[in-house]
């Protein structure tokens, strides 16, 4: 199959190292509170938090206060959270942000965008602009879809606007839609990749919740699990890598392995 030929030559990495070689995060918890987020996931499995507590969030002030020093490779900033516009949060991670750019790292801010942080980032760090790639989270068209898997995230319009804000300044942008919460993404794909420079990371879902559910929460998680069903994914694939600037994450790529 020619569309999945062409991604088996790519190294599979996993996680994170799929797009830096490091990663930072000044935020315990994270206000998003996304239904299908792994850090949350993860800290549960550890109780570290419960389901109740991951959105009440905690500056780690040793990350804050920490003197970074030039890595190789690039940074991912952050994480296992997101970038606020209300303190005492955004304040850390801008600290943070300015640290790890005067030590000359660069450094892929990966955020679900809040149009105000974005503007921020613009204007203070635009001396940086070459250390500097946007990677926004974009995983739907459609602000029911988003409301659900992603309560207290943006809406569409405002992170698209965000996406062509950082595109109109110069920066260089790229799109992560993962997780495709839409069944067919290829009209997000289409609506997006004018104002992106370098690349679109398409991936599944890789935590879908079993029990526990209500009714009506059960009719979202039947119809993402629609989405990531084997011979969709192969059409899907099939269609959007003819697209030179689409990427498939791991979760996808894995399957076809």
């Amino acid at each position: 199959m020619q569309s999945l030929e062409k991604h088996e030559k790519i190294k599979i990495t996993t996680g994170t190292k799929e797009w830096a070689d490091s990663n930072v995060n000044c935020i315990k918890g994270c206000y998003n509170d996304c239904r299908y987020c792994y850090a949350k996931v993860m800290a549960r499995r550890f109780n570290r938090i419960t389901d109740n507590n991951w959105a009440i969030m905690l500056v780690n002030d040793n990350s804050v206060n920490k003197s970074y020093l030039k890595k190789s490779g690039r940074i991912m900033f952050p994480s296992t959270h997101d970038i606020f516009d209300f303190d005492p949060y955004k304040g850390a991670c801008f600290k943070v942000l300015e640290n790890l750019l005067n030590a000359n790292n660069d450094v892929l801010i990966t955020t679900k965008p809040r149009i105000k942080v974005i503007q921020e980032i613009i204007d203070r760090f635009y001396c940086f602009k070459n250390q500097i790639q946007f990677r926004f989270t974009i995983t739907s068209k459609e602000d029911q879809l988003l409301k659900f898997w992603e309560p207290n995230a943006p809406n569409f319009t405002e992170r698209i606007s965000s996406l062509k804000l950082a595109f109109n300044k110069g920066y260089k942008t790229s799109v992560s839609i993962e997780p495709f919460l839409d069944y067919d993404p290829l009209p997000l794909i289409n609506e997006i990749q004018s104002f992106v420079t370098e690349s679109i990371w398409l991936g599944k879902m890789n935590y879908i919740a079993k029990e526990g559910l209500s009714p009506q929460d059960q009719e979202f998680y039947n119809k993402v699990r629609k989405n990531y069903e084997l011979a969709h994914l192969n059409d899907l694939v099939k269609e959007v890598t003819k697209n030179p600037k689409i990427r498939l994450k791991d979760s996808i790529k894995n399957k076809f392995a």
